[in-house]
């Protein structure tokens, strides 16, 4: 006999048959007699947002680099295939694993006729309440990390193990679906080991976008190159924040045009720069312009004495200022907190156009 999977989901919502996908994958690998296998984990690009952060807590950025279904489809398959599916609330997890073969064309043999679930059975043998966290308590069985998919597996078998033991794994109530999950019929789904991603990948990858660039490149880039990346930084700048993807973007886009670290820099303070001269344009540096040169400076990752550097416009600081290299072109937006104070009311908030509007103080 194969035993079970236990299998827990993290998705970001509760509808397989629509929009919702699944972000995380824990599965526990467990004999007929109870004893723990083996384990495997996974979170999973969705292609889409995900849903209640604030019950999963997994990040954009975690799966950012995280394979899709389709790249775990086949190891998943083979993991399940033969043994008895078991979650806590099994129609929900078996619901959402069969949509989403089906969504790929694979009829899964995962289904209530081939599943056992530790919500009903342990509310008929042992009186458990109805909560994962609850029916845990009450047995005294392990629960860290609620809501992390492996976590919340491993518990579920632990609830599988008090079963077991309470009516012996050869008695167990479930014997028909035992039976007919070993006998179900799974497609051969091609694909090779994949790449698996966990929780706090990010935080292992979290480090400034510069330093991720090589320090140096065969050849020198040219003008044209310089000048497309800092288009770009002005882009991704405009919201005056830098998302995880952003960040993979201009890392990629440096790589590509031969940008290399010590280029970088030159093009992160001549960018700032040329914004601390448009905030110089009237005369005055006032509070929310500096903030936004301040915030910006961070963003680039260059030192807060860089600004200083860059409004004196010379070489003071604790780095050089080039701002030769590039201009805010009139026309361009540029983003400075707080709202615009011109007398022709242009009410754009945190924006300014340069040559069309300039704050009157």
């Amino acid at each position: 006999m194969a035993g079970y999977a236990v299998v827990d989901l993290e998705t970001t919502g509760l509808f397989p048959g629509g929009h919702d996908r699944i972000v995380e994958v824990g599965v526990v690998l467990v004999s007929p007699d109870g004893e723990v296998e083996g384990t495997w984990e996974t979170l999973l690009n969705p292609g889409r947002d995900l849903g209640r952060q604030d019950i999963h807590g997994i990040s954009a950025a975690d799966v950012l680099g995280a394979p899709t279904f389709p790249d775990v489809a086949a190891t998943l398959a083979d993991l399940l295939r033969g043994r008895t599916f078991v979650a806590h609330n099994a129609a929900f997890d078996s619901r959402f694993v069969a949509a989403r073969y089906g969504w790929f064309g694979y009829e899964m043999s995962v289904a209530s006729e081939t599943s056992v679930c530790t919500m009903q059975w342990g509310s008929r043998l042992l009186g458990l309440p109805r909560t994962l966290a609850g029916a845990c308590a009450h047995l005294g069985v392990e629960l860290r990390n609620h809501h992390s998919a492996l976590a919340d597996a491993q518990a579920a078998a632990g609830l599988l193990q008090c079963m077991l033991g309470e009516v012996g794994p050869r008695a167990v109530p479930w014997r028909e679906v035992y039976e007919s999950a070993a006998r179900a019929v799974w497609p051969a789904i091609p694909g090779a080991a994949c790449t698996c991603v966990c929780r706090g990948n990010a935080t292992e990858r979290a480090v400034p976008y510069l330093a991720r660039l090589v320090d140096s490149l065969p050849e020198p880039c040219g003008a044209g190159a310089e000048a497309e990346y800092l288009a770009l930084l002005d882009r991704a700048l405009l919201d005056r924040f830098l998302s995880v993807r952003e960040q993979a973007g201009l890392v990629a886009a440096a790589g590509e045009l031969g940008i290399d670290q010590p280029t970088a820099v030159g093009l992160h303070r001549t960018y700032l720069a040329a914004l601390a001269r448009a905030a110089l344009a009237d005369g005055v540096v006032t509070a929310d312009e500096r903030d936004d040169l301040d915030a910006v400076a961070r963003l680039l990752d260059l030192d807060p004495c860089e600004v200083d550097a860059a409004l004196e416009g010379s070489s003071g600081g604790c780095g050089r200022t080039e701002g030769a290299g590039f201009r805010l072109d009139t026309g361009t937006l540029w983003s400075s907190r707080g709202r615009c104070r011109c007398r022709d009311r242009c009410g754009r908030s945190g924006r300014r156009r340069l040559g069309w509007c300039r704050a009157r103080r």
